[in-house]
């Protein structure tokens, strides 16, 4: 045998061995390795959820465990009593991720992550019609700039973040249209260990849209729009804005003044969502009046047929068979 084919020979055995030495790297590693690739790539974020899920329970879950031996259903099963649906699937996604990466980097065979486990997602409680009137028209007697952002969440389905990264220069009075552009977080910054405000563009390029301004709320901002500074903020009317965990305290007093039951602000954009079905309005415009990626977000998400609109339903049927 030539010194050329030993050579050629070694380097073959090398590369059958790699899959057996990197099958005994643990998850733990995996997971490091995989956030510190993905730091540059993504928002910041995204990349404090990715790090709080991993070191919250991917890691101390898998610290000594080996690719080759881990059990992906038991991992769920585990989670299910103390963590909701919503976040057992970010943790599953997020494996798929850093296994995709094991493949690619160390040519490691890893897992499916195909388990069984009931994903449901809570039915929101959207305000009634009169509810929802009723907040209208105490903005109507109330005006503030704060009050101004819950009138606009309710008439366009804007998102917390969004609104409160709104400034004067988004809304086109004479279009009549508001660009949604920018939106505001508090962002936990793993290194650091604690909290920033960051402005950012949105999660996702559906999210970065422009949504009509209805006429009533067009009525409101022309005149405003001709006294206010165009880089100034819509809530605060200065250069500084807003934050979403403040503007929550503020929603919950009107409600409380308002004796309505207390929702999550979220609610607010859920009720827009579901007065636009209740309207006929169809799920593709809907889709794109939210920002959502998909037409199955939407329909999953915020679309949940009241028992009037079931009654209605069965009416329509009822009447097609001439009952």
């Amino acid at each position: 045998m030539t010194q050329k084919t030993t050579n050629f020979y070694k380097k073959t055995q090398k590369i059958v061995k790699k899959p057996k030495i990197f099958n005994k790297i643990t998850i733990s590693r995996l997971a490091r390795e995989w956030l510190a690739e993905k730091r540059a790539e993504v928002k910041r974020s995204t990349f404090s959820t990715y790090s709080i899920l991993i070191n919250r329970h991917i890691i101390p879950y898998f610290t000594t465990v080996r690719v080759e031996d881990v059990d992906i259903q038991q991992f769920v099963s585990d989670k299910t009593t103390e963590l909701s649906s919503k976040t057992i699937k970010d943790l599953l996604i997020i494996l798929k991720m850093i296994f995709r990466y094991a493949n690619r980097k160390y040519g490691v065979v890893c897992p499916e992550v195909a388990v069984k486990f009931k994903f449901s997602v809570g039915e929101a409680e959207a305000f009634s019609i009169d509810e929802h009137r009723q907040i209208l028209n105490y903005i109507r007697g109330n005006f503030t700039l704060k009050n101004l952002g819950i009138y606009i969440v309710l008439t366009t389905g804007m998102r917390i973040g969004e609104v409160c990264a709104l400034r004067w220069a988004d809304i086109d009075t004479r279009e009549g249209v508001i660009r949604v552009t920018k939106t505001l977080q508090r962002v936990y910054d793993p290194e650091k260990r604690c909290t920033q405000l960051v402005l950012d563009s949105p999660k996702t390029s559906s999210s970065v849209r422009e949504i009509p301004i209805c006429f009533d709320l067009l009525r409101v901002l022309r005149p405003l729009s001709k006294v206010v500074s165009a880089d100034n903020f819509v809530l605060t009317n200065t250069m500084y804005p807003l934050e979403p965990r403040t503007y929550r305290e503020h929603y919950r007093r009107v409600l409380k003044n308002l004796g309505i039951k207390y929702r999550k602000f979220h609610i607010l954009r859920h009720s827009f969502a579901t007065r636009c079905i209740e309207s006929n309005c169809d799920y593709k415009t809907l889709s794109a009046l939210l920002g959502h990626t998909s037409i199955a977000t939407t329909l999953n998400l915020y679309v949940h047929p009241n028992t009037a609109q079931k009654r209605k339903c069965i009416h329509k049927m009822l009447k097609s068979l001439n009952i």
